[in-house]
Parts: structure tokens; C-alpha cells; sequence
């Protein structure tokens, strides 16, 4: 069991996790493999974003078995940091920086080279002026691109998407799509969150359901032959409180 627990990117069991005295996690089991893409659907308050935040070391687990990339979270939480990339609702890029800045400044602080800064801002769309455009006069969705543009150039291990569609237009959804499919093709694992299963379903090995800071279905998802259309309509019949 335990070399099992060690090939996975995320294993929790009975994971509890408080924001102050309140339970942000109420015991959540999940297992995430490299290469899989898990997306975690559910209603505000639902715990999406604990979970995500659990899992990339910014919360601590109080109780219960919580591992990421083969670290203990309970003890070692801040060991998986570097390896693990998340997005969330604020993108998290320093106001003055510009675009090109920000992406530099987070590969220098992984160790990484800046040559894979050019590579993941053309990947984003990022190209000309944008590049030199600070990202307090960037619009929401270029702040979304840029902070993409940070995850494309660190490549993780484990990608952490809250609402990774939200505030983007139709291209720059397409790329997450792709952006997506790209990193569980190269061996990372991927957990998403999301209020819209019409796009997060179809790229999604699985699909979990979250209520009460716990997850209570896990269903099969549009990465797997002709199951999308099953889900999504599923979904809409017995789960029409998530979307």
C-alpha cells in the first residue's frame, strides 16, 4: 500500500481541514494519479477552493491521512510547494510587474531558467505590448493569462485550477483546454474546480462532487470514451444545485 500511496499526486483520507475554528475539509478521501484530470464540481461553499488550497500546502490538515507528490501534509507541507502550481480567484501577479516580470520572477523563484518565459507567454497569447504592460492596467483576462502563462512556464507536477475558465474569452478558453490535456499527456496530475460542467466535464478523467467540505460522488468523466454526454446529463438531473 504504501509505494501505491507514493505513485499518486494527491491522497487523502479523512482529511480535515479548519479555517479558523470552522471545518473547511470535513474528511475528504480522494486520490488524484499522475497523469489524471480530476474535476471538483459543487455549489459556493461547497470546499472546491480548500481543497485545492489543502493540497498546494496553504492550509493545514488537523487530522486525518494527506499526502501530495509524496509529502505528508500534516508535517511537511511546505516540502511540495515548488512542484505544485495553482491558480486561483486572485491571479496573484505583483501590480507593478509587467507581464514578462511576473513570469520571470516566478521561474527564478522555482530555479528555473527564464528561458521558458517567451514559450509561455506566446502560449497565452501574450505577445507585443502586452508583455510590457503592467499588471495593474491589465484587464481580468489578461491578469487570467498571465497567471497561466506563470503555471505554463513552471510546469508542475500538480495543477491546482480554480475556476481556471472564469473571466477568460473564448480563445483563452480553448488554450486551457489544451493547456490542460497537455500536462496530464506529460505525466502531471490535474485537479480542477469549476461552476460550469460543460466545460470542465469533457476534459475530466473523473469527476467529483463536493458538499459540506466532504466529496459525495465521484463519477466517471469526458476523458473516457463517450462518457460525456452520460455525465453532463447526470449532472443536470441529480446534481442541478453544482452547475
Amino acid at each position: 500500500m504504501a509505494s501505491r500511496v507514493m505513485e499518486l499526486a494527491v491522497h487523502l483520507r479523512s482529511a480535515v481541514a479548519l479555517a479558523g475554528r470552522f471545518p473547511a475539509l470535513s474528511g475528504v478521501d480522494l486520490d488524484v494519479a499522475a497523469g489524471e484530470v480530476v474535476a471538483v464540481l459543487g455549489a459556493n461553499g461547497a470546499g472546491k477552493t480548500s481543497l485545492l488550497r489543502v493540497c498546494a500546502g496553504l492550509v493545514p490538515v488537523v487530522s486525518g491521512d494527506a499526502r501530495v507528490l509524496g509529502c505528508d501534509l500534516r508535517s511537511e507541507r511546505t516540502l511540495a510547494r515548488r512542484r505544485v502550481g495553482l491558480l486561483g480567484h486572485d491571479p496573484a501577479l505583483y501590480d507593478e510587474l509587467t507581464a514578462a516580470e511576473n513570469v520571470r520572477f516566478a521561474v527564478r523563484a522555482a530555479g528555473l531558467g527564464t528561458d521558458r518565459v517567451g514559450p509561455a507567454l506566446d502560449r497565452l497569447g501574450l505577445t507585443g505590448r502586452l508583455r510590457r504592460t503592467p499588471a495593474v492596467r491589465m484587464s481580468a483576462g489578461q491578469r487570467r493569462r498571465t497567471a497561466l502563462a506563470v503555471l505554463v512556464a513552471r510546469d508542475p507536477e500538480l495543477w491546482l485550477l480554480d475556476e481556471p475558465h472564469a473571466g477568460l474569452d473564448a480563445d483563452a478558453r480553448t488554450i486551457v483546454g489544451s493547456l490542460v490535456e497537455e500536462a496530464a499527456a506529460s505525466g502531471a496530475a490535474v485537479v480542477l474546480t469549476s461552476h460550469e460542467p460543460d466545460l470542465a466535464v469533457p476534459l475530466a478523467d473523473r469527476v467529483a462532487v463536493m458538499s459540506g467540505g466532504r466529496i459525495t460522488s465521484v463519477r466517471t468523466g469526458g476523458r473516457r470514451a463517450d462518457a460525456t454526454d452520460r455525465v453532463l446529463v447526470a449532472l443536470s438531473q441529480g446534481d442541478a444545485h453544482v452547475a
